[in-house]
């Protein structure tokens, strides 16, 4: 098993998370934006907190299941995200690097679920 370090979801999902702290502290203190925020910041930590209980999973299914959970929560996160874009809550410029990252977790995380199923 690779460490943590050495897997491309956990080290992606964390850093995603760290940018989206980031984030949610700008438009908590810049925007004055509570609510939209705050979804966006549980879904989006989230998806690096089920890809540590998908590595640290029981059984395959159980990894299959947490892998899926942490797809489903980016799918919401990229919502949150264009959501807060198109409200003009964050910029084009300022949203658009973490909606690229957000739909590059999802690709990776989408890849992962289907070989999981794929192979039962």
């Amino acid at each position: 098993m690779k460490s943590d370090t050495e897997n491309i979801i956990v080290v992606k999902s964390k850093a995603f998370a760290l940018k989206s702290i980031k984030l949610y502290r700008y438009l908590i203190d810049e925007k004055r934006e509570y609510v939209l925020s705050r979804h966006f910041l549980r879904s989006a930590t989230s998806i690096g907190a089920n890809v540590k209980e998908a590595i640290r999973g029981q059984s395959n299914a159980d990894f299959g299941a947490k892998m899926n959970i942490a797809l489903k929560e980016a799918s919401e996160t990229e919502y949150w995200l264009e959501l807060m874009q198109e409200s003009e809550y964050i910029s084009f410029d300022r949203g658009e690097e973490t909606l690229n990252d957000c739909r590059e977790l999802i690709r990776i995380l989408t890849a992962i679920v289907r070989t999981i199923f794929d192979n039962k």
